[in-house]
């Protein structure tokens, strides 16, 4: 069985990620979408929060494509947390060349920790290059329209977090 985990903050979770999740599941058997727990980022929604939303938005994917898709919270070393799942491939999706020189050190240093374990890039879908969770959580914040960058039930999750209309 192959086992590919995508690492990820998910806070929240993107169209572009969910692209992401989509082209993955051909590649793999099995999905583990690891929701890094990352305490230093802040995130706007609690890890519940995000967890239930990435099931809820993964559930259609995997009924579609056949693949299995799990949510696997996590707050070691990503290295640490493929072992964990058995994934034999870390997923990664890009946008920019930003992302592949940042990704790039990331695969170096992942592979002086455990060369059994391969990177795989995902380029996002070019509608979907400029979609940053960041970005989308600061036009929600400041009332500004996300239905472009994010799927209803998490703009209804926006809404109801921040209090405004997204």
């Amino acid at each position: 069985m192959r086992i590919g985990l995508y690492p990820g903050t998910f806070d929240p979770v993107t169209l572009g990620h969910l692209d992401i999740i989509r082209r993955a599941t051909v590649l793999v058997d099995r999905l583990v979408i690891g929701v890094a727990i990352n305490r230093g980022k802040g995130p706007l929604f609690d890890l519940e929060e995000r967890v239930a939303m990435i099931e809820a938005e993964c559930s259609q994917i995997a009924r579609e494509s056949g693949c299995e898709i799990l949510v696997h919270p996590f707050e070691n070393l990503l290295i640490d947390c493929a072992r964990d799942v058995g994934a034999s491939v870390i997923l990664r999706g890009l946008r920019a060349v930003a992302d592949f020189e940042y990704e790039f050190q990331m695969v170096g240093m992942n592979r002086r920790l455990d060369d059994t374990i391969e990177t795989v890039f995902l380029m996002a879908e070019a509608e979907h290059q400029a979609i940053a969770s960041k970005l989308v959580k600061e036009i929600a914040q400041l009332g500004g329209s996300v239905e472009k960058f994010v799927t209803p039930a998490v703009r209804e999750g926006l809404r109801a977090k921040l209090g405004t209309r997204c």
